[in-house]
């Protein structure tokens, strides 16, 4: 090994004896984009793929046509759901009076009424466990799971919705060619649309 070779290494964060809290991850210097907290551990993602990418300009542009004015949609946003959780849904439905303004970096879990995660090879445990209990135990009252179709390429979104008694979320439907759906509001995305993008 050259003394070159030595100079380039990375030099990655040693993690407190209890792990990271929420203010480590907003303070702690050049960590990759979309960085996310669980349970006291940083998760760094892997690049986006395309599907991934165009799934979320479609739900973004597809819940705003209908939003109502007292709530916002964001994509890629830190939801603070306790003091080492960090999240980073794919999108989220928020309401208005939680954004701050251009510099914001987070929203609080009390805020979103919908959590949604596009699933990407590296992320799936995550994506399918992981995440949505922890929202559930947020009580984030919505969340949808995004896949990819093995046959058309599609989106195939599961929604799901809280039940406050057990704090868990229950399957209220799977939805293919287009999701017509009326909480957190009224929505109807036509999903085959992700062909021309």
């Amino acid at each position: 090994m050259t003394a070159e070779s030595v100079e380039h290494r990375v030099q990655w964060p040693v993690p407190p004896q209890d792990g990271y809290t929420v203010d480590d991850l907003f303070t702690l210097p050049d960590l990759p984009p979309h960085t996310e907290l669980i349970d006291g551990s940083l998760v760094f993602v892997s690049p986006q793929r395309r599907f991934h990418a165009n799934v979320i300009d479609l739900l973004v542009h597809g819940l705003r046509t209908t939003l109502p004015a007292e709530l916002r949609v964001s994509r890629e946003m830190t939801v603070v759901l306790d003091n080492r959780n960090g999240p980073e849904p794919d999108v989220s439905v928020i309401r208005a009076d939680a954004v701050t303004g251009p510099g914001q970096t987070r929203y609080e879990a009390r805020d979103v009424l919908l959590a949604i995660e596009v699933v990407s090879p590296d992320s799936e445990s995550r994506d399918r466990t992981t995440k949505p209990q922890k929202y559930a135990a947020a009580e984030i009252p919505n969340f949808w799971r995004v896949e990819e179709s093995g046959t058309s390429g599609r989106p195939v979104i599961h929604v799901y919705e809280l039940d406050p008694l057990t704090r868990a979320y229950i399957h209220t439907g799977m939805h293919r060619d287009r999701i017509k759906v009326d909480k957190p509001y009224s929505i109807d995305i036509d999903l085959t649309a992700i062909d021309n993008l």
